[in-house]
């Protein structure tokens, strides 16, 4: 490992993310990551750090995370298709929060690239630092998108480290809570995931310091929940006591900081009141550690101010935060900096309601009382890692065999999959019972209630869902919505309304429709092995074949998603 004061960093940077649009509008603006850039090149940081254009990732890649059907859905949506594929808006993008824009999928690919990228470099010792700003979506789930983020470059990135590090140190100092990485390392030790986030009625409405992880990996979730106006004094009283205790007890090998910028003062959706260097003080602080680091971006708004955060953040990753001048050298975007044109995001008189209440107090002690309840440095069996797959050692493209799909199966699973869940929509009639209480506490009782909640799904139930562009809750109704049949995700991630004692189920499954194809596949082999058997089955089974079509056409397949 390199010394405290120098160094290696990569700087992962792809040209054509800023050219991507949400839409008129819409406050997500790709185009901040290019702002940027911009202001990295101007100040003549580039020829300081190691500069690379990631291999953008595929849709197998995403698969690791992300379920085939979501991900092959990503790789066919466009504005004009999306209200088909979506099934009116009830599946893969609920709500207004996410469009399914020109260029979408690619998008993705950049951003979750770049983050796959930092961690193959940070596996391989090539970098102590590696920065990669078109990453940091937090929010976005297994098969869902939520909160302006599709593919979680996050986790992808996550799991990659785990294949090299025991251990990972997740930090977000987004103003949202990072649901999306926490949901997908709720149960493991090997990822400790500490989240910085406003809470109370603010998307996605999770977060609470209740929420600790689940059978290994209780303990391993750390949440600091913030008021309105938090302030860099603040802040920095809170996070450096947490993040070193975590880093005393869990000893991570890795750390990955999402550095949303949302948290910034006068943010256009944020309510935190951070200067650049309050916020980048969280960079600084990691950096002093001596720890692998991973930077990645994450939410962010105000423009301009995004811009100015990440440049200076990634002066601070060079350690040259306090050469560069703090008056805007001419960049291409020099006139947005007006009046004052200086590298700075200045505080406001908001009122810091966690010190006026004491409540910062507070949660600094039960955060440190969980850490102290822990046991120190869980270890895992390690093995050696190749450094590349198989497949490509022995010199076979990557995916494909003679341009042809090396395994159509997971491809063809995603059609079986709609059809089930057609299925059951159509065969299941409305339960009147009603949806379980709160969860327990007591984790002995969790496989009980996991049985138990397979059989009792409330069909006309309604679910609240938070919309992080307008704040306001709508319904879902999950009579016709996805969730009808993921009933572990109630309450999680869907932006439900936050309750005192409300504990996370969102690994409590719904319906196991596995089992009903394997029923099908079975009648419809023992009805061809009796000479034609059932004709009903026989119909079943041709028509999953089918994917749930009347026909199947091998041209319908775009070819562009190889899973297998």
């Amino acid at each position: 490992m390199a010394s405290a004061s120098k160094r290696k960093v990569d700087y992962f940077h792809d040209p054509d993310v800023g050219a991507y649009t949400y839409g008129i509008g819409h406050p997500m603006k790709p185009h901040r990551i290019q702002v940027a850039h911009e202001l990295i090149t101007a100040y003549d940081m580039l020829d300081k750090m190691q500069v690379l254009r990631a291999k953008r990732a595929s849709a197998e890649q995403m698969t690791r995370f992300h379920t085939d059907e979501y991900v092959h859905f990503l790789n066919r949506v466009t504005p004009e298709t999306a209200e088909e594929l979506t099934y009116h808006g009830t599946r893969f993008l609920v709500g207004e929060d996410n469009p399914a824009f020109e260029g979408l999928f690619e998008f993705c690919s950049i951003s979750a690239g770049g983050s796959i990228g930092a961690a193959q470099r940070i596996a391989a010792g090539s970098s102590d630092i590696a920065v990669n700003w078109a990453g940091g979506l937090h929010h976005a789930k297994k098969r869902e998108a939520s909160g302006f983020c599709y593919i979680n470059d996050i986790v992808l990135g996550i799991l990659e480290l785990l294949r090299t590090y025991p251990r990972v140190l997740y930090i977000d100092i987004d103003c949202h809570h990072g649901d999306g990485v926490e949901e997908a390392f709720y149960t493991t030790d090997r990822v400790m995931t500490c989240s910085f986030h406003k809470f109370g009625e603010y998307f996605p409405g999770t977060g609470t310091q209740e929420d600790r992880g689940r059978g290994k990996g209780k303990g391993y979730a750390v949440n600091i929940p913030l008021k309105d106006g938090i302030t860099d004094e603040s802040y920095q009283s809170v996070f450096e006591p947490v993040i070193s205790k975590i880093l005393e007890v869990y000893r991570p090998s890795a750390v990955v900081l999402q550095c949303g910028a949302d948290s910034l003062s006068g943010d256009k959706l944020g309510c935190f009141n951070l200067t650049m260097y309050g916020h980048s003080h969280c960079v600084q602080f990691l950096r002093q550690q001596n720890v692998p680091l991973i930077l990645l971006g994450g939410g962010g708004y105000t423009v301009k101010n995004v811009g100015r955060t990440w440049a200076y953040e990634t002066a601070c990753a060079l350690g040259i935060e306090n050469e560069i001048d703090t008056n805007l050298p001419w960049n291409p975007y020099f006139e947005w900096f007006g009046p004052r044109y200086r590298l700075e995001v200045a505080g406001n008189n908001m009122d810091d309601l966690n010190v006026k209440d004491g409540s910062l107090d507070r949660v600094r002690i039960n955060a440190l009382e969980q850490l102290r309840e822990l046991n120190p440095v869980p270890s895992v069996q390690m093995q050696d890692t190749p450094r590349e797959p198989l497949g490509t050692h022995l010199g076979f493209s990557f995916g494909k065999d003679d341009g042809k799909p090396r395994d159509e199966l997971d491809a063809r699973l995603a059609q079986h999959a709609r059809y089930i869940y057609s299925l059951q929509e159509s065969a299941e009639a409305p339960s009147s019972e009603s949806e379980e209480s709160e969860s327990e506490s007591e984790d002995d009782n969790w496989d009980q209630r996991v049985g138990s909640n397979r059989r009792r799904v409330n069909r006309s139930s309604t679910k609240k869902r938070m919309s992080l562009l307008t704040g306001q809750y709508f319904d879902v109704s999950a009579e016709n919505g996805f969730y009808s049949h993921c009933n572990g995700l109630n309450g999680y991630g869907l932006g439900a309304p936050p309750q005192k004692h409300a504990r996370r189920r969102f690994f409590q499954a719904g319906p196991n429709w596995e089992e009903e194809v394997e029923s099908v596949i079975a009648a419809k082999t023992n009805g061809d092995a009796a000479g034609g058997g059932s004709r009903r089955h026989g119909l079943l089974g041709e028509t999953m074949t089918r994917g749930g079509k009347t026909s199947f056409d091998d041209e319908e397949w775009d070819g562009d998603v190889h899973m297998g």
